[in-house]
C-alpha cells in the first residue's frame, strides 16, 4: 500500500461562497500552479465542487491533458449555519475539540471523516491531485498527524500545496508549495 495524495488548496478566491470564483490573481496563480505540476507524475486529479476548486484545478488538467473529476467530500466544511462574528475563535476551539459543533455545521470530526475516506478509497501505487479548501485540508492532514490544526490552518498560502506518502507504516505529509514560485 503506497500512494502518493498531493493536497491542494485553491488559489486567490473572490469570497467563500460555493459560487465564488478566483481573482484576477488566482487567475494567475492557477497557471503557475499548473507549471508547478508539471514535472510531477499524477493519476488523476479530483476537486471540490466549489467554484473556485474547480477552476484552481482546470489549468493542471490541461497541462497534463488529462480531466478533473468531482467529489462533494472535498467541498469545504460548513463551521455553522449561522454568521459569528467571532467566528476565528469558534473555528479554533473546533480544532481543540474535533467534536465540537455548532448549529447547522459539521464536527472538524464528521470532517475529517468524510474527507479520509476519499483517499482510503484511492488505490495503492497512486498518485492523486486532491484540490479543497484550506479548513478541509487541515482536517485532511490531521488524519495523518494529530498535531496539525488552527495554527498550521492560519499559516497556509493560496495556492498551497502539501505532499503525504501513504504506506502500510503509516503516513508522510511536507509541504512542497513554495511562494516563490508565484514570483
Amino acid at each position: 500500500m503506497d500512494k502518493i495524495i498531493y493536497i491542494v488548496r485553491h488559489c486567490a478566491a473572490e469570497g467563500q461562497s460555493p459560487h465564488a470564483d478566483l481573482t484576477a490573481e488566482g487567475i494567475v496563480q492557477a497557471g503557475k500552479l499548473a507549471e508547478f505540476f508539471t514535472q510531477l507524475k499524477v493519476d488523476r486529479i479530483i476537486t471540490s465542487p466549489f467554484v473556485r476548486a474547480r477552476r484552481t484545478a482546470e489549468p493542471i488538467a490541461e497541462k497534463k491533458g488529462m480531466y478533473f473529476e468531482e467529489d462533494s467530500r472535498l467541498a469545504e466544511r460548513t463551521l455553522s449555519s449561522y454568521s459569528f462574528e467571532d467566528w476565528l475563535l469558534k473555528l479554533e476551539d473546533s480544532f481543540l475539540d474535533i467534536h465540537l459543533k455548532y448549529e447547522g455545521g459539521e464536527s472538524s470530526y464528521e470532517a475529517m471523516e468524510r474527507v479520509c475516506k476519499v483517499v482510503d478509497e484511492l488505490p495503492d501505487g497512486s498518485r492523486t491531485v486532491l484540490v479543497t479548501h484550506g479548513n478541509l485540508m487541515t482536517l485532511l492532514l490531521r488524519c495523518y498527524d494529530e498535531r496539525i490544526g488552527f495554527q498550521e490552518w492560519q499559516s497556509l498560502t493560496n495556492p498551497d500545496v502539501y505532499r503525504v506518502r501513504v504506506t502500510e507504516d503509516g503516513a508522510q505529509a511536507e509541504r512542497i508549495w513554495k511562494e516563490e514560485a508565484l514570483q
